[in-house]
């Protein structure tokens, strides 16, 4: 996060208001506030993040006026402004808005009341080539056409029905243990590249979560998450190999990581810069998620059981962290196997043995 000169985060300033009081007003793009409790603690982020949001919300109503009644553009303005929308998680707002503002360009000024099921599925399958951006479009149409049918600028919600691709069953790809071994050397210890790499592999977090790490979160060889996306709060012990990595981490942020201007990154942006340094060490399909997977992998693999999993994941369904204990367990099953029949084998050899020795004696 970049401070001022005031030692105040962008954007804000020390004011004094009418009644003479000494507080930190928030400013940007013709919007403003007051922010209150002590600068840079965890409340006063919170509401420095929600002033953040406000800026976005104001710039999305201007031209609110002069969208034609009855079309999509309409519907939009007034999903943005709705509880359905508003009582979003600030990462699924952006992640909606994004799918639904990339549709409405192109789409924006036609009538809502003339959309088709024929037509859904033509622009749906017009993205076979990406399955997943396709359902996830699906998957936001049908929400902001159920809110049309409430606001009754539509009767039936004609999205309904549309099948969706069948999804990847893996998802993302997870890292294997050579193409960890590639990227630490490729990336030395004290570099950011191997810092984000650390806090991902060593704490199982979602990118989100680790965007919002900092030092106010360590004590005594632990480090405190409470996860952007369900909420979940966590205590995880730190890898001696975490803890090696941070020692070099300057005190001076409020998070870890920061941008080379000296600001926190946005969860996008993290995984946009480290998914652009994973190909530059030619690990392609490499994602800062996939190094969640692979953490759980690891667990798994140590013979973890699926609850102490997810006391470090924070998953709150078993399934996919049941799929990594079967896998985990497939192999050393198998392992265990063929070492079985390896020595039913050399026993059956000895006996065969020990009856061929006892022949020629008797016969000699």
């Amino acid at each position: 996060m970049l401070r001022t000169k005031s030692g105040l985060p962008r954007h804000c300033s020390w004011n004094i208001d009418r009644h003479g009081t000494r507080r930190v007003r928030f400013r940007k793009a013709r919007f403003s506030t007051y922010l209150t409790g002590a600068p840079w603690s965890e409340d006063f982020m919170r509401q420095y993040a929600a002033a953040l949001e406000g800026v976005k919300a104001q710039a999305n109503s201007i031209g609110a006026a002069r969208t034609i009644p009855g079309s999509f553009d309409a519907l939009c303005v007034s999903y943005y402004r709705s509880p359905e929308f508003r009582g979003l998680k600030a990462s699924t707002q952006t992640t909606r808005r994004n799918i639904i503002e990339r549709f409405r360009r192109e789409h924006g000024k036609k009538p809502i009341a003339r959309l088709e099921r024929a037509h859904i599925k033509d622009i749906i399958g017009a993205k076979a080539e990406t399955p997943e951006a396709a359902n996830n479009l699906l998957k936001a149409l049908r929400i902001i056409l159920d809110y049309a049918i409430s606001i009754n600028m539509l009767a039936n919600n004609p999205a309904i029905g549309v099948k969706r691709y069948k999804s990847r069953p893996d998802g993302f790809h997870t890292w294997s243990e050579p193409e960890i071994a590639q990227f630490e050397t490729a990336y030395a210890v004290g570099t950011k590249e191997r810092l984000v790499f650390a806090l991902a592999i060593y704490t199982g977090q979602r990118v989100s979560d680790v965007v919002r790490m900092g030092w106010q979160h360590v004590k005594d060889g632990w480090i405190a998450v409470r996860q952007e996306k369900t909420t979940t709060p966590l205590m995880i012990k730190m890898h001696p190999d975490l803890v090696r990595i941070l020692a070099s981490v300057p005190r001076s942020h409020l998070t870890f990581v920061v941008t080379d201007g000296g600001a926190a990154f946005t969860a996008a942006g993290l995984s946009n810069w480290f998914g652009k340094r994973c190909r530059a060490a030619a690990l392609v399909g490499c994602t800062a998620h996939g190094l969640r997977k692979a953490a759980c992998k690891r667990l798994a693999d140590a013979g973890c059981s699926v609850h102490e999993i997810a006391a470090i994941s924070g998953h709150r369904s078993l399934k996919e962290i049941e799929r990594y204990t079967r896998e985990a367990d497939q192999v050393r099953l198998a392992g265990q196997a063929l070492d079985r029949q390896l020595r039913a084998e050399r026993e059956q050899d000895l006996s065969n043995l020990e009856t061929r020795l006892d022949k020629k004696s008797e016969n000699g």
